[in-house]
């Protein structure tokens, strides 16, 4: 323990600063790695940004899926569905510091705006959870379709979007009420959402039928739907999963899963302007900070792709372990 010098010389006064270091908590800011779950290794990979070696992997429970970093970047959430749990880790420490019991097999979640409140899909269940993080308790639990996977909390705290895999739905569940207050019908096994910029439209992917439904966010339906056609695949070879979309709401990405390509979209005309070839299986998606670089994880292949968006070319692959899942970054 460090003790307080009696007077306050110049060797006092840095022994009392070094105290003082020792005994702030340690945070991490802007580390620039990237963090990957690999399903069957049961391990978040952290890959340092800029040279892209691995730096640490990071043990968690079975079947680690979803990630999700609390509003201020200290905390990952890792949503493990064999392990009915989801993991927290600590940026700065970098190893898993808690875990949530929020139901049997989590799949995907997001977080309220204010970083309170869980939103968790409860595959096996057909539930949505919502749990509180100050009180680490489940507060509401809302049926929903059969295999809920997508979820995303609307920026102002009032809706959550929940999509059925078997129901091939998008439940609309006000959060207020904790009640669904609309359904609207998708295309085949829909998975993962984006918002639009002006908060008017709802993106959603739908696995099984190669296909984007756009759904208008103030009449809750689908006014629109985006295709894809990259040569030398078959339509059963179409299987978007993965989207983000830039800041500005102009351009979408999204993974097209077994057809091993990443459509590029102009959101405002759904039209795709290029597709660029990627490892096996093309999953998770995010962009950097900057929005010059894509990340997507590769299921088949073991491997993340590094894709500069000004060129629209894979610079670089790296292996990430087992069956990559999602990808985020802390930059």
């Amino acid at each position: 323990m460090c003790k307080k010098p009696k007077s306050y010389s110049t060797g006092s006064l840095f022994i009392g600063l070094l105290c003082q270091l020792v005994a702030a908590p340690l945070l991490a800011r802007d580390t620039g790695y990237l963090f990957v779950s690999s399903e069957k290794d049961h391990v978040v990979t952290v890959l340092d940004g800029k040279s892209y070696e691995k730096v640490a992997a990071i043990k968690t429970s079975e079947r680690p899926r979803g990630l999700k970093f609390s509003p201020d970047n200290s905390l990952l959430y890792v949503a493990c569905g064999d392990g009915d749990s989801i993991d927290i880790i600590d940026i700065a420490k970098l190893k898993v510091v808690d875990q949530l019991d929020v139901g049997d097999d989590p799949e995907r979640f997001d977080l309220s705006p204010d970083g309170r409140y869980l939103y968790v899909s409860n595959e096996d269940d057909g539930l949505l959870t919502v749990f509180d993080l100050e009180q680490k308790k489940t507060v509401a639990e809302v049926e929903v379709g059969e295999e809920p996977e997508g979820v995303m909390a609307s920026p102002d705290g009032r809706t959550v979007y929940v999509s059925s895999e078997v129901a091939n739905m998008v439940h609309v569940v006000d959060v207020g009420t904790s009640a669904v207050k609309a359904n609207v019908l998708v295309g085949n096994r829909p998975r993962r959402f984006a918002l639009a910029a002006d908060g008017k439209e709802v993106w959603v992917t739908s696995e099984l039928a190669g296909l984007v439904s756009v759904i208008d966010t103030k009449e809750n339906r689908v006014i629109d739907e985006v295709n894809f056609e990259p040569k030398g695949f078959r339509p059963e070879d179409l299987t978007p999963v993965g989207l983000v979309m830039t800041r500005d709401g102009r351009i979408a990405y999204i993974t097209l899963g077994s057809a091993n390509h990443v459509a590029v979209v102009d959101v405002a005309s759904r039209k795709v302007l290029d597709y660029v070839l990627v490892g096996r299986r093309p999953w998770g998606v995010t962009l950097s900070r900057d929005e010059k670089t894509l990340y997507v994880t590769n299921g088949k292949s073991d491997d993340l792709s590094i894709i500069d968006t000004g060129s629209l070319k894979v610079k670089r692959s790296v292996p990430v372990g087992r069956v990559p899942y999602t990808v985020v970054v802390d930059d």
